[in-house]
């Protein structure tokens, strides 16, 4: 059987970063720490858990609404104005499986073949694949290095031309740890109105935000409303990486598109997983609270250790669960020091460059997938690590 030669190519493309060079090791038995899995180390908590088993029990097995149930959605359009400051009606806001799959939503919807989508270096991997799969064209523009990878009107500016259809942001940020500032996303939305574009906001981390960092919602600005595509996920802050549940909030006019990819992929979300994510948005918060403040710590931790070692500095991750060093002190290239980290420290961490070409010269570093003391033991292997170099 045939199979288009560009598909091929595209899937020989490393896909997975460090992920997939641990897993050799992994299979061989030897002890590794991974600190470059995005995933949540905590389990569930239990209420979210026992509503989705309440749900089973009460027979809730059977095909639901493709937008996702009523009674969830409705929870959600009041996370929404709570929390987000956004007012979107329960038709405005369409259930998807995890953040992934609204995101992919969004740009198959929106791109078009030959469209130019701008994503901001260092950027989120899997936006790459997915402006190509839509048959776009990605045009980087680089965050500012040099003011904390701040978002510059300028450097965007310069990228956008008449073949320009979106523009992506993360925030917070990953890999960098940024949490915008209200200026910072308002120059973000001056290019987007003045050019017509369209944005896609994902705000997976939209909990886990430390210090006096805030995080904003970017369609909550004066004139986005109408051209965002608002993405969450359940998955980092309440632990649920492995239920696939989000869910995306766009203006009416978008959603005939986007329904329409969704319904195409996958029908609708489980209805039981819906119940159980309906529990994490109306229930007590207390635990999500434990997770971030748990987080928090192992921030601290990483940080401190990380600015102790030879070569290495790194800035204090205002969100998210990565922080990102910079190694350029240390004279090796980041992809060459990751590997060598992995096989004389058996430590697994990111090489920045996976993220981009700004990523260069940084490691990425996951603190939320492991419990306190492998963070800590981590650290030690590290700092051992670095004074050996």
């Amino acid at each position: 059987m045939k199979w288009p030669a560009q598909r091929l190519a595209a899937g020989s493309k490393k896909s997975f970063g460090m992920y997939d060079e641990a897993a050799k090791l992994d299979a061989a038995g030897v002890d590794l720490i991974h600190l470059e899995f995005g995933r949540p180390h905590a389990d569930t908590p239990e209420h979210i858990k026992q509503a989705t088993k309440d749900a089973l029990d009460a027979g809730i097995v059977h095909y639901g609404d493709f937008r996702g149930t009523l009674s969830f959605r409705e929870a959600l359009v009041r996370k929404l104005r709570d929390f987000n400051q956004l007012d979107y009606g329960v038709d405005e806001v369409l259930v998807t499986n995890g953040l992934t799959h609204a995101s992919f939503a969004a740009f198959m919807a929106a791109v078009d073949p030959g469209d130019e989508v701008i994503l901001l270096d260092p950027f989120y991997p899997q936006h790459v694949g997915k402006t190509e799969l839509a048959g776009g064209k990605v045009v980087v523009a680089e965050l500012d290095k040099e003011n904390g990878f701040a978002i510059s009107r300028e450097k965007i500016a310069a990228r956008i031309t008449d073949r320009t259809r979106m523009i992506v942001l993360v925030n917070p940020a990953n890999p960098t740890g940024r949490v915008y500032t209200r200026e910072e996303l308002q120059h973000v939305a001056d290019l987007a109105i003045e050019h017509d574009l369209l944005v896609l906001s994902d705000e997976v981390y939209e909990y886990i935000t430390y210090g006096g960092a805030q995080h904003i919602s970017i369609a909550s600005l004066p004139g986005m409303r109408e051209r965002t595509i608002s993405c969450y996920a359940f998955t980092k802050a309440y632990s649920m990486d492995g239920w696939r549940i989000g869910y995306l909030a766009a203006d009416a006019r978008l959603m005939p598109a986007l329904l329409r990819i969704a319904m195409t992929e996958v029908t609708h979300v489980n209805v039981f997983v819906q119940e159980g994510a309906r529990a994490a948005v109306e229930g007590p918060q207390d635990a999500m609270q434990a997770i971030v403040e748990a987080d928090r710590r192992k921030r601290d931790i990483v940080v401190q250790a990380l600015n102790q070692m030879p070569g290495v500095s790194c800035a204090e991750p205002e969100g998210t669960i990565y922080a990102f060093p910079d190694i350029t002190g240390t004279g090796f290239q980041s992809q060459d020091l990751a590997m060598r980290i992995l096989k004389e420290a058996h430590v697994v961490v990111e090489s920045g460059a996976f993220y981009g070409p700004s990523g260069e010269g940084h490691l990425r570093v996951c603190f939320g997938s492991v419990s306190e003391a492998r963070v800590a033991e981590g650290m030690d292997r590290l700092t051992r690590f670095f004074n050996a170099l």
